[in-house]
Parts: C-alpha cells; sequence; structure tokens
C-alpha cells in the first residue's frame, strides 16, 4: 500500500545535504577562528590561523582528531563542549542522513498507513487506474467526493504511482486476491467500482470482493455483453458494458447528431446538465413527478425503477429518490 506523499528529487536531497554539511564546517571554523588564542598548534607559529582553523574544524568534525592542534583555554574548550561537539553530531548525522531517511520515511510511513487503516470507513475502492477508472474517479470527484475517501488498486506500480501523484491511496496488487482487498480496506468499503481490462479478470475481482464483503455496491464494467450476466450472478450490483454503450453513442451521435451531444452532455459532469440522484424534497411530497423542482426522467420506489410517465409516478412519496436533469448553471444544492 502506498499513500500520496510529496516527491524530492534524489539530486536536490544530494544538494541540500552537502549545504547544510558545508555551512556547519563554516560555522566551526569562524567559531575556532574567533576563539583561536584559546588553542595551541603543536608544531608552534603563534596563534591560529584561518586555514588552521580550518583544519582543525574539518578534522574535528569528521572525528579523525590528530591531536598537533587542542585547546588549552577553559574558554575554549568551553566552546567545543557547548558547540563544536552538538555541531559534531550533526555533521555525523548528516553523513549518514541517507539511511536515516530512509528509516524515517518508512516509520512514519508506517505511523501514516496505521492511521488510516483505524480511520478509512465508507469508503471506495477503485480496481483499475487506467482510463476507465480514471473517469470514475474524476466523476465521484465532481460529486463530492474527497482523496481521502478513495482507494485505487491496480496490479502496475506505475499506475499506482500516478494515483499517489493525483492525491490518491493506492494498494499495488493483484485484486482477485484476498489480502490485496483487504489493504484496501474492503471489509468497510460502500463502493467498489471494478475498471479492469479483461471481463474474465472482473468477474474474479467481483466475487473477491462479493465474498468479503457482502453489502457494498459493486459497480463492474464489462467489454462484451454476454459476459454481463457472469458479473451480476458473481455479485456486481450494476454492470455497465463498455463497448456497446460506445457503439450506441456513435450511433446516436451519427444518425442524431444534436441528441448524441445532449446524452454526452449528461454522462460529464459539469459540462452543462447533469444527471442527478436525489431525495424527494419536503415541499414535492404529494406532488406529481412532472411538478417537482427539476426535471425528472425516473422515480427510484422499494428498488425499482419507475419512468416519469408511470401512473404511480403522480403523487411522489416520502421515501423515493429521484433521478433528474438539472443546469450546471445555478443549481440549487441538496
Amino acid at each position: 500500500m502506498q499513500l500520496p506523499t510529496a516527491r524530492v528529487r534524489p539530486l536536490y536531497a544530494v544538494l541540500t545535504r552537502f549545504a547544510l554539511a558545508f555551512l556547519l564546517l563554516a560555522l566551526v571554523v569562524l567559531i575556532v577562528y574567533l576563539g583561536r588564542d584559546g588553542y595551541r598548534d603543536s608544531a608552534g607559529g603563534g596563534p591560529l590561523s584561518l586555514l588552521d582553523a580550518a583544519y582543525y574544524a574539518t578534522v574535528t568534525l569528521t572525528t579523525t582528531g590528530y591531536g598537533d592542534i587542542v585547546p588549552v583555554t577553559p574558554h575554549a574548550r568551553l566552546v567545543n563542549t557547548a558547540l563544536i561537539t552538538p555541531l559534531r553530531l550533526v555533521f555525523l548525522v548528516l553523513l549518514v542522513g541517507t539511511t536515516l531517511q530512509v528509516l524515517a520515511q518508512r516509520t512514519r510511513q508506517e505511523i501514516r498507513l496505521n492511521r488510516w487503516r483505524s480511520r478509512v470507513h465508507d469508503h471506495t475502492i477503485v480496481i483499475g487506474y487506467g482510463t476507465k477508472g480514471r473517469s470514475a474517479i474524476a466523476t465521484l470527484r465532481d460529486n463530492g467526493a474527497t482523496d481521502t475517501g478513495i482507494v485505487a488498486v491496480d496490479g502496475a506500480k506505475t499506475m499506482v504511482r500516478e494515483a499517489n501523484e493525483a492525491g490518491l491511496v493506492g494498494v499495488v496488487g493483484d485484486a482477485t486476491r484476498t489480502d490485496v482487498l483487504r489493504r484496501a480496506g474492503i471489509e468497510r468499503a460502500r463502493h467498489v467500482l471494478v475498471a479492469v481490462a479483461r471481463d474474465d479478470t472482473a468477474v474474479l475481482v467481483t466475487l473477491t470482493a462479493r465474498q468479503l464483503n457482502p453489502k457494498a455496491s459493486i459497480v463492474a464494467c464489462v467489454r462484451e455483453s454476454e459476459n454481463e450476466p457472469l458479473l451480476a450472478q458473481s455479485g456486481a450490483d450494476h454492470v455497465i458494458t463498455t463497448s456497446e454503450t460506445a457503439g450506441r453513442l456513435l450511433g446516436t451521435a451519427a444518425v442524431q447528431p444534436e441528441a448524441g451531444s445532449v446524452v454526452h452532455d449528461l454522462l460529464v459532469h459539469g459540462t452543462g446538465q447533469d444527471l442527478v440522484e436525489r431525495d424527494v424534497r419536503p415541499g414535492e411530497v404529494g406532488k406529481a413527478s412532472r411538478d417537482a423542482d427539476d426535471l425528472v426522467v425516473a422515480v427510484i420506489r422499494g428498488g425499482r425503477k419507475l419512468p416519469y410517465d408511470d401512473p404511480r409516478c403522480t403523487r411522489l412519496e416520502r421515501h423515493d429518490r429521484l433521478v433528474v436533469v438539472r443546469s450546471t448553471h445555478g443549481a440549487a444544492e441538496d
């Protein structure tokens, strides 16, 4: 499992360490040079020169310590104890900074993963971060889903890396395996979107997901309509046939261009008109569907879909849900 993180270029990280190490060295050189009267050079020659101070700082920070230049006055020894020794420790940390950074990153990542696992629930798992998966995630975002409530699962590390860069939690692995789906928190997920490339894989993923979470809403897509019953029997609540749907849209656009444009508009959120499912508002209860605040195309009652002109839609009930067409210009919020 991979959480989204800010990526730092390796060259930038190395140059940053070099710069910090150089600054520490320059600081120690300055400290030693300012207190040069408190040091003694076994080679003689009077007070330390700037070169002597640089030499002492170098062998001190690297813990080489030849002993030819030593602090002799109490003040110089105090400065070595209180300032130069801590700077030496920081310098050593910079020298082994790569190892420490890896350990820190792993620890931090583990803490973030444990925190995420303890908090995540009612989230959406998108299996397959290809064109279909990315489009589904874009629609989820347009409808108010947050990045923390979406988990992308894909077998390719490059795809999961792209999901991380997009701000999503990603899981690398074969989604037909139980352990992979459990890493994505399948037991506490509300929705599972199966957007894999192969129909047989979609069937296996759906079977595994339904076994692990009997209550989640599973929406799967297949290329061929003959495989739609298999997805339904495997536990999918809704099945989308991608090839035939695209073909019908192509045919409609060819024969009735404007109608095809409207259908495309309804499918792409925020481009003019949106197809929205919402609860009946209190002021709409008892009214006919045609008198609702929005243009009603279907009424969902007791799990059944009723077309807008069904006689039962002449009186809306309190527990109904409406599928409406809403303009994106000045639409009211529910």
